[in-house]
Parts: C-alpha cells; structure tokens; sequence
C-alpha cells in the first residue's frame, strides 16, 4: 500500500525503521524485534540503504523477507552515491517485481575509504535526480500497481550542507517537484524545529504529507554517534540540563521520557506521522507506544 493512501486513511501514521543486519546474531535480533513490533500493527516500516550501495543485497534481502512473511508495508531505502543508471533501473525493477510500492529516494554518503571517490562518475548527484528518474520509471507503466509513491528525506534543523536557509527551500522544492510525493525527516529533539520546518514548506508551496522522524536516546555516547550520523543533531538545552543528572540506564528512560513528551506534542500538533528509528531493538520502542498511546 503506497503511504499517501496510508496517510490519507489515518494520521498520525505510525512506522519503524529497520537496517540489515551483517551477521546472523544480528539477524535474529532483528527478526525478534520485528515480530515484537508487528503486534502493535505499524503502518509501514523502512529498510536503510547502506553508504555507496554497501548493504545493496542485504537491504533488498531483508526488504522481501518482511514483504513475504509480514503484513507490514515496507518501504526501502535507496541511495544514489556511487551508482551508475542501469543499477539503479535493475534495484528498481526487482522491487517493482516483488511488489513494493513505496521507495525513499536519498542522495546517501560514500562509504569509508572512498573520500577522495569522483563523484562526476555517477549518473546521478543529488537526490532530485533520483526522484525524476524514479518519476519516469512510474510515468512508463513499469510498475504495474501504478507506481512507486516516492519518499524525500527532510532537514527541520536545516540540510548541513546548505547553510543559506534562504537557498535551501528552493533547492528542496525541486526535489518535490521533480517528483516527491511525501517527506520523512532527519531525527531532531526540539518540535519547534519541525514546526518551523513545516511552516517554510507550506510557504514554498509544499503540500505533501510530512513524516516525523524520531529518535529515543539510549546513552550519552550513543547521542555522539548519532550526531555524526545526522550531520550535527542539535540536543536542545532542557534534554542536556536532564542529562546531566543522570547515569547509566536512567539515561534509555529519560530519553524514552522525552521522545514520549515529543511524540504526544507532535500528535496535539498535527504532524501527518511519527517514524520511530528503532535501531534493530524492540524494548524501547515498545515502551515508547505504549507511552503516547
């Protein structure tokens, strides 16, 4: 089921995101967590698309195995760094086949060790090129359930590599007009951010269904890798004067605290969905549910 019809039905929608594992113990991990958190009936779920196309096998493998013995949509991830046009018409034309009808169209990162990699090898450099090519995969019948509903990744603190706000809604407004038909944001910790981000999109004339996209901290190292992961999280002032206070697994409750009280004001404040990164685990996203709803 594609997520406009989805989000059309209800809101807020409620998802999970998920990334392959790379050896059989985190394999189980995930299939337990995964059938831990079917039981709470997500609206759909994603599968991340590791940097330069490294988890390209266990991303799709993992893809079918929740499309085949779940009941949960699922949406892949799909990154262009380091592809050429014929693998990205050959990913696409598998999950086309396997019946998947939502992709989320990323630029994604290089992988380590390719830093000095050319990026003018590639036959697409941003994510905008991504969607239009996605946009005519649908535009001529290759997929005959009407297409893919592509999904964009959203910034509310703002896209780290455009740091002229003013530039940067008219660089994301081509990404949806190019052929977007929802967003799905960065992780963020202050609403406001993402109040204000909707706020600039309606003024730019975006009018897709925006997905919120939340993170329950677990520890403070955690909160430092994931910083570098997003490119420079932004942890406001009120959730660091608590940390403070605490250690140890106060920590995984204080963040389940705080996403709760996140989630419930997003919810008061109409936000289309919540997607929830799970980090392949089921306790604290469990908890999480059980807390807004």
């Amino acid at each position: 089921m594609k997520i406009t019809e989805i989000v059309k039905k209800k809101t807020p929608t409620i998802s999970f995101e998920f990334f392959p594992p790379r050896n059989e113990k985190a394999a189980s991990e995930l299939y337990g967590a995964i059938t831990d958190l079917e039981k709470y009936n997500p609206d759909f779920v994603s599968v991340t698309y590791g940097a330069g196309g490294t988890t390209r096998d266990l991303t799709h493998d993992l893809v079918l195995k929740i499309l085949t013995e779940t009941s949960i949509p699922v949406v892949p991830h799909l990154t262009c760094v380091c592809h050429k046009e014929p693998e990205i018409q050959e990913i696409i034309s598998q999950y086309a086949a396997a019946g998947v009808d939502n992709i989320l169209a990323l630029r994604g990162d290089l992988p380590r060790g390719k830093e000095d990699y050319d990026r003018n090898q590639d036959d697409f450099f941003y994510a905008e090129d991504l969607v239009r090519f996605l946009k005519k995969f649908n535009d001529e019948g290759n997929h005959d359930r009407g297409g893919f509903d592509i999904g964009v990744a959203g910034f509310p603190e703002g896209h780290p590599e455009t740091p002229n706000r003013m530039k940067e809604m008219d660089y994301f407004k081509a990404k949806i007009d190019a052929g977007a038909d929802y967003i799905c944001t960065q992780l963020f910790f202050e609403n406001r951010d993402l109040y204000d981000f909707r706020e600039r999109c309606e003024l730019a004339g975006i009018n897709v269904p925006i997905i919120a996209g939340v993170m329950p901290l677990q520890s403070k190292k955690g909160m430092v890798r994931m910083a570098e992961l997003a490119a420079g999280a932004r942890y406001p002032a009120k959730l660091l004067k608590q940390l403070n206070t605490v250690e140890g697994d106060d920590i995984s409750e204080l963040g389940r605290d705080y996403a709760i009280a996140q989630c419930q004001d997003l919810i008061a404040n109409g936000i289309h969905g919540l997607h929830l990164y799970t980090l392949n685990k089921s306790k604290q996203t469990i908890q999480l549910l059980e807390g807004i709803s």
